[in-house]
């Protein structure tokens, strides 16, 4: 891990793409900007690790069944449809 020191007002520079500016400092809490190309995403770790678990959570889950295709119900579907144009 590469840790610096900034002060208010001044940046870094990632990867030539990436500008994390140092906005203001109030007590222990301290206001950062973000520059990236709109392709690189920029979360919160709260947020990312939230993600994550819901992409894998999203995997493992069963999917639903599809009802069928066909039958009468679709033949009727397909009368009206034609009917209609």
């Amino acid at each position: 891990m590469l840790i610096l020191s900034r002060k208010p007002g001044e940046t870094l520079v990632i990867d030539g793409r990436i500008r994390v500016k140092v906005i203001r400092v109030e007590g222990d809490v301290i206001k950062i900007g973000i520059e990236a190309p709109a392709e690189i995403s920029v979360h919160r770790q709260e947020i990312y690790d939230e993600i994550q678990r819901s992409n894998k959570e999203a995997m493992t889950s069963p999917r639903p069944a599809l009802p069928k295709l066909g039958g009468k119900k679709n033949e009727e579907a397909k009368t009206n449809l034609t009917a209609t144009i």
